[in-house]
């Protein structure tokens, strides 16, 4: 494997996570799930439906998000937004990330 595969893969590997906090962020609104997609995406968080819908499934069983549908329209949509315990992860998650980010600045920081 070159390097550049190398680095492609690793940084797949650190914007996984990432997902995570991205949607938490984006869902004190209501948001249908392409709506959100597009959002992400346009936001320079790459992730693609396969990925997101799973996710945002698993946020919703374990209580961070509320889905409603929507029947207004032509063509029914589930919104989603972040649920009470959704927005105090959300905060702990983005306080997390500050705190890491801080030191991954430091380490490369004194490496380079």
């Amino acid at each position: 494997m070159g390097t550049e595969e190398t680095i492609l893969n690793l940084a797949q590997e650190l914007r996984r996570g990432t997902v995570v906090l991205a949607c938490l962020a984006l869902l004190d609104e209501p948001q249908y799930g392409y709506a959100l997609l597009e959002t992400l995406n346009d936001a320079g968080i790459t992730v693609d439906g396969n990925t997101l819908y799973p996710l945002l499934r698993r946020l919703e069983k374990q209580g961070l998000l509320i889905s409603e549908w929507n029947t207004e329209e032509s063509r029914p949509r589930k919104f989603y937004r972040a649920s009470d315990e959704g927005s105090r992860v959300r905060d702990g998650l983005t306080r997390e990330w500050h705190d890491l980010a801080a030191s991954i600045a430091r380490l490369t920081t004194e490496t380079t």
